[in-house]
Order: C-alpha cells, then sequence, then structure tokens
C-alpha cells in the first residue's frame, strides 16, 4: 500500500485533487484505504482486491486498530487449559516416567485444532497465531517447548521439525507483563524512541495501563 501523503508527493496534484481521485476509485471498488495499527492517523491505499499484511492491521489480536486484551486473555487461558489436560492424562495412564513425560507434549497443530474447534474465535487463526499465544505461555513460565525431527509431510511440521509443548509448574507467579500489547505487536522490531513508532506515544500501551 501507499500513504496518501506518499502519493501527493509522487503526483505534485494538490490535496483536494487527490482527495477526489482517491474517493472515485474507493467508489469503483478499484483500491480501498486501511488504517494502520503502526500511524493510527494514517491511510494507507490498495488495490481493492489485495489483504493487508499482518504489520499493518496488527493480525487478529487487533479488531479496528483497538489491541484485543480480553481476546488474548481467553486464547491464553484455554491453550493452556489443553496442555494442561494432557498433562494429566499422561500422569493418569500409570505409564513409566519416559513415556508420561513424552504424551504429555502437544504439537502447536493439535493446539491450534483444539482452538478452532472450540469455535472462540470469530476471525480465522494460524499456526503461527497459536504459537505467538503458546510462546507468552513460555514466558510465563507454563509451558515448555522442544523442538523434534519430523518426517517430511508430518503435519505440523515445518522444515522436517516439528514444535511440542507441555504444560509444566511454574517455579515463580508471573508478573503478567507478558500480556502486554508489546508481546504481540506486530510492528515491535520497528519501534524506538524517538522513531516514528516509539513507546512514548504507543496508544495501545496507554490504553493496556488504564485498563
Amino acid at each position: 500500500g501507499i500513504w496518501s501523503r506518499d502519493i501527493r508527493y509522487k503526483s505534485n496534484l494538490p490535496l483536494t485533487e487527490i482527495n477526489k481521485i482517491l474517493k472515485n476509485l474507493e467508489s469503483k471498488k478499484l483500491i480501498k484505504a486501511v488504517k494502520s495499527v503502526a500511524a493510527s492517523k494514517k491511510k494507507v491505499y490498495m488495490l481493492y482486491n489485495l489483504q493487508p499484511d499482518r504489520s499493518v492491521t496488527g493480525g487478529a489480536w487487533y479488531s479496528d486498530q483497538d489491541f484485543e486484551s480480553e481476546f488474548v486473555e481467553v486464547l491464553n487461558q484455554q491453550c493452556f487449559k489443553f496442555l494442561q489436560s494432557k498433562a494429566e492424562a499422561a500422569r493418569e495412564s500409570k505409564q513409566n516416567p519416559m513415556i508420561q513425560r513424552n504424551s504429555s507434549f502437544a504439537s502447536s497443530h493439535e493446539v491450534w485444532k483444539y482452538i478452532c474447534e472450540l469455535g472462540i474465535s470469530k476471525v480465522e487463526l494460524s499456526m503461527e497465531d497459536i504459537e505467538t499465544i503458546l510462546n507468552t505461555l513460555i514466558y510465563d513460565g507454563k509451558v515448555e517447548m522442544t523442538i523434534i525431527a519430523a518426517k517430511e509431510g508430518t503435519v505440523g511440521s515445518v522444515d522436517g521439525q516439528m514444535k511440542l509443548y507441555r504444560a509444566i509448574s511454574p517455579l515463580i507467579q508471573p508478573t503478567g507483563l507478558v500480556r502486554t500489547p508489546c508481546g504481540l505487536c506486530p510492528v515491535f522490531d520497528d519501534c524506538h524512541e524517538g522513531g516514528e513508532i516509539s513507546p512514548s506515544n504507543c496508544i495501545y500501551m496507554t490504553e493496556w495501563l488504564e485498563f
């Protein structure tokens, strides 16, 4: 996509003329305006049939540029609940400790499938989205991850590897800071003090602190 400011700069047309042209193209469904989570006051224009990148929309964690903290928390709880049930079933199997440990793991694909079957999300979640949630559980000390080799074509494997997760007892109580908008921000790598995207002007952090 491209910002209207850049269109004006490259075309050398008056702003009123540019706005008129853009509205005309929008009415014909040739282009569409998308608001970026990185710069909420700026509109990005792109071809109508294209889907904006996650770095623009914020992906599943944002709705109308608002960080969906409650939705993230629900997913966090449900993912952990599923892994806890796997661990409990493994303990009740009365197998030897090694078999119990191995059977307590679940792949990110299994967790993704469980969340999809629950039907708690109004948006389509990818396995990458679920792995992001699982990462927050790892940071909380509630879950551990291991990577194993997998045969080519195995469901949930990527490049011959598969990520497995299991619930563990946290050594200390988590602070909850890992659930700040920063933990799921699609433009985290571009955020720095003094830049266009910075902690001091982040509206999502302000809203989270007020919450």
